[in-house]
């Protein structure tokens, strides 16, 4: 069961958010938040996988500040467009809807628990939930903003996956984030930026589901029990 609902930040601000999954039948509740491109196809296929695993699942739409409804492809020129958009929103807003995001899947998910996982733009603020706000469990895919806020802590458990050929982040600022913040899991996997989505020619099949099976066990251990 999926449908798009309406969610209200604190301050105010009405946004759009992709639910899949029922609150009654959920073990946790799970944010999945968007690439530069939008709450698109991929995006919402992640959630309905995670509803499928027993997380009750919300995708907000971390756009609406600037332009609702966006859902950009996979073609060249798409993701200046989704910076365009990004650019007309301060990070704190955005972490407003996260955390309004986190507040109507607690009151949702059976057990209370709530994770968030991220997908670059929404990796680098699956970390910045973890440090700023109070989710139960994250996970960064391919996020930058840990490379240059490594001196943050995290309130919950969290987990990192990488590429070693990404050409947006430097496997060197990896590397110097693995040894500052050595308790925490980082996984480099043989692949390029964007390798868990199989509509990005960077689609990895083998990492994608090697990444998939290491947060489906850490979300499980951290939001289930």
């Amino acid at each position: 069961m999926s449908k798009t609902i309406q969610l209200t930040a604190d301050d105010g601000h009405v946004f759009n958010a992709y639910e899949s999954g029922t609150g009654q039948d959920a073990r946790a509740g799970l944010i999945i938040l968007q690439e530069i491109f939008g709450v698109n196809h991929h995006i919402r296929s992640i959630a309905d996988t995670f509803a499928d695993e027993g997380f009750y699942t919300l995708a907000p739409a971390l756009f609406d500040r600037a332009q609702a409804g966006v859902e950009l492809d996979y073609s060249p020129g798409s993701a200046q467009i989704g910076r365009g958009y990004l650019s007309r929103i301060e990070p704190e807003a955005i972490l407003k809807d996260i955390e309004a995001s986190i507040q109507h899947a607690r009151r949702e998910a059976g057990f209370g628990k709530v994770g968030v996982v991220g997908y670059c733009l929404g990796g680098s603020y699956a970390w910045l939930s973890a440090t700023r706000l109070k989710p139960d469990a994250t996970v960064s895919y391919y996020g930058s903003k840990m490379l240059e806020t490594s001196g943050e802590n995290p309130v919950c458990p969290v987990m990192f996956h990488f590429g070693s050929q990404d050409g947006h982040i430097p496997i060197a600022g990896v590397e110097k984030f693995k040894q500052a913040r050595p308790e925490l899991p980082v996984f480099i996997y043989d692949a390029g930026h964007g390798f868990n989505c199989e509509e990005r020619s960077s689609y990895s099949p083998a990492a994608a589901a090697l990444a998939f099976s290491r947060t489906l066990a850490f979300l499980k251990v951290s939001l289930f029990a």
